[in-house]
């Protein structure tokens, strides 16, 4: 979404959903989240916003807000450039990536 952010591609089986998940390196909860990705064999890109400048990461958080209406914590996903997931409840998760 954002071309001054490099991004990691995970890639997986199921490519069904254009997912970015903007994480911190050190959250416990956003290790969770990808690793549930990478469980169910999904597809996504990521990036560790604690590891750019303080600068890019207000940036990107602000642009996040802004588009999304939505308070940014982490992790932080946007499914498909339209819908988001913030925070990690696995639940909603498999809700929204896999019964959809």
């Amino acid at each position: 979404m954002f071309d001054y952010l490099e991004y990691t591609e995970v890639e997986g089986k199921d490519a069904c959903h254009d997912i970015e998940i903007y994480a911190l390196s050190t959250c416990g909860f956003c290790k969770r989240a990808m690793a549930f990705l990478k469980d169910q064999g999904i597809a996504y890109r990521y990036v560790h916003v604690d590891q750019t400048t303080m600068e890019l990461k207000n940036k990107a958080k602000a642009e996040l807000n802004a588009k999304f209406n939505e308070h940014v914590s982490f992790p932080y996903a946007v499914i498909d450039g339209a819908q988001t997931l913030v925070g990690f409840i696995e639940a909603d998760w498999r809700k929204t990536l896999l019964d959809s």
